[in-house]
Parts: structure tokens; C-alpha cells; sequence
């Protein structure tokens, strides 16, 4: 268990997470290590894109930006529609639009020198 500050200041007893939480967990950030992987999602927050619009987006090829969806895709990163012809990929969900928006503001503070935010 492990200690963490409510907003009235006491202290409140959590649970450890499971070990499949921890595994999930670090499998969704070794997903997101790879740059052009977290580009990808960066842009998959906001809305939906076919293969060719985030390949165009991101400057990478095609067939790197398929293989790079196709690994998302299999970490549960990213979902997929079908419009006709065309795949449309998106974040899965507000928990990782979140987490990523997360991890770009912690980097936006980490090189811009913005002060950081206490708790």
C-alpha cells in the first residue's frame, strides 16, 4: 500500500496495483517509447485518420505508419471503423488521450522550463 494526499491534506491508504495492472501498464508505455508511435497517438487524440492522412500528418512513410498502427492496435491503444474502403483509427478512449496529453505537457515543462505544477 502506498500513501497519497486527498485534496482536504490527510493522508488516505491505496491498494498496490495488481501485477496485471503494473504489466498492462508497462506494456502501454513501452508501446509509447517509439517517437513515431507517440506522434501517432498525439494526432489519433484528437480525431479519427486513415493510414495515408497520418502518414502525410507525421512525414512517415505508409507502410511504417501501417506497422506502427498495427502494433497500437494490438497493445489496445487504438481502435479502428471501417468507412467503406477506409480504415479510420482513433485513441481508444479518454484514458489514453489522457495519458498521453499527460506525458507531452510533462515533456512541454521538461524543455521549455515552465514551472511545474505542485500537487
Amino acid at each position: 500500500m502506498y500513501a497519497r494526499d486527498n485534496d482536504s491534506g490527510a493522508s488516505q491508504t491505496q491498494e498496490q496495483p495488481t501485477s496485471a495492472q503494473v504489466d498492462a501498464a508497462v506494456d502501454a508505455f513501452r508501446m509509447l517509447s517509439d517517437a513515431t508511435r507517440l506522434r501517432l497517438m498525439w494526432v489519433l487524440s484528437s480525431a479519427e485518420y486513415d493510414v495515408g492522412s497520418l502518414a502525410e500528418s507525421i512525414g512517415v512513410a505508409r507502410p511504417s505508419v501501417s506497422q506502427h498502427l498495427a502494433k497500437l492496435r494490438l497493445a489496445g491503444l487504438v481502435r479502428t471503423r471501417r468507412q467503406g474502403r477506409r480504415v479510420l483509427y482513433r485513441a481508444r478512449d479518454a484514458h489514453v488521450r489522457a495519458l498521453i496529453a499527460e506525458a507531452l505537457f510533462h515533456a512541454d515543462h521538461e524543455v521549455s522550463g515552465i514551472p511545474r505544477h505542485d500537487d
